[in-house]
């Protein structure tokens, strides 16, 4: 009884629930939230301040006492009671017109493939605790699968690389499960440090990493580009303590990201080494697909197909494709339970 009205009066919701963004699908309206994951503390207080989009612009700019956390790191919960205070205020945005005891949805929440049982245990408990009133885990490969309408329930091999914030997800799908996989705590982030720290040692500039994230996206690349491009950085000069500016090209940020890309490529051919022969011939046929927000970076499809001799291309709007495939995963929860980590009765007691 207590579970219709609760389902009268919350809509149910899918969240991808990122190192650098979370992603939330309200059932029956498609995504609403896209913001930051990030939540600024009052360290004096103990009290929230801001959470999203508007802590994100505090990052670097707050004074001593107001700290701007990111809960996730490399795609698992660091701080469970931060990650809680943000659930929380993302489920009260995705349900402002109803009183917060009614509001009690059911959840489908995208995690990283390979993560430990603790890890999941921590997310499943930090959603009950910010107000689900079921939780269902999804790992994130197999999300975006769903998400972009690959024809994951027949025999076939589906390969998917998912490249978010913290994690690199490289998955082999068929019939309904994860065959051959392979998490990396390679993304994004690193991405962005790989960038600092390049700065540092040619240009000894010291970058914020909003910065480092602002030229990769303008100009970074996985692939030489037929034309030289380049952007300005400001940052503060390691031996004078001034501001200072120079000029990086799109073969510095390259050569500052080799490596990490490197590590992703050698990932992408060791599941393909794992995966059995008749779904390798799928893949070859079929492509891999690329999602997330790393698949943005300039070559990193044509780098890839170039390695492995397989057909690359990028999902339509890949950094949503997680959350997607946890909305149609709530509308089809009963076929697609199989794609299912876990639900909450299958999860240890505490």
């Amino acid at each position: 009884m207590l579970d219709k009205i609760f389902g009268y009066f919350s809509h149910d919701i899918g969240i991808d629930l990122g190192t650098a963004n979370t992603l939330v699908y309200l059932r029956g309206r498609g995504i609403i939230i896209n913001e930051p994951s990030v939540v600024a503390v009052n360290q004096k207080t103990g009290q929230v301040v801001a959470i999203g989009e508007e802590a994100r612009r505090m990052v670097g700019r707050t004074p001593g006492h107001i700290v701007a956390i990111r809960p996730l790191v490399e795609g698992v919960i660091s701080d469970f009671e931060i990650t809680e205070e943000m659930l929380s205020y993302f489920i009260k945005k995705a349900h402002p017109d109803k009183p917060q005891f009614f509001s009690r949805p059911r959840i489908v929440i995208g995690i990283p493939s390979g993560i430990t049982e603790v890890e999941r245990r921590a997310v499943h408990d930090a959603a009950k605790n910010a107000g689900a009133r079921e939780v269902y885990l999804v790992e994130e490969p197999m999300a975006a699968a769903i998400g972009v309408k690959l024809l994951i329930q027949e025999p076939v091999g589906n390969m998917v690389i998912d490249i978010g914030g913290g994690t690199t997800d490289i998955a082999v799908i068929s019939l309904g499960g994860i065959v051959s996989s392979k998490n990396l705590r390679v993304a994004g982030d690193r991405f962005n440090q790989d960038i600092i720290n390049y700065v540092r040692d040619e240009f000894k500039l010291l970058l914020g990493e909003r910065t480092a994230e602002d030229v990769k996206i303008a100009i970074g690349s996985a692939w030489k580009n037929p034309q030289t491009l380049e952007s300005t950085v400001r940052g503060r000069d390691l031996v004078t303590g001034l501001p200072r500016e120079v000029i990086v090209t799109d073969a510095d940020i390259r050569e500052a990201l080799s490596k990490s890309i490197r590590t992703i490529v050698e990932a992408s051919k060791e599941v393909i080494e794992k995966t059995p022969p008749e779904l390798v011939s799928d893949i070859m046929h079929r492509g891999i697909l690329l999602v997330g927000g790393g698949s943005y970076l300039k070559g990193i499809e044509k780098l890839l197909e170039v390695e492995t001799k397989i057909p690359v291309r990028v999902a339509e709007d890949p950094m949503t494709a997680v959350v997607r495939g946890c909305g149609i995963i709530l509308e089809e929860l009963e076929l697609l339970r199989e794609s299912l980590v876990q639900h909450e009765e299958e999860l240890p007691p505490t």
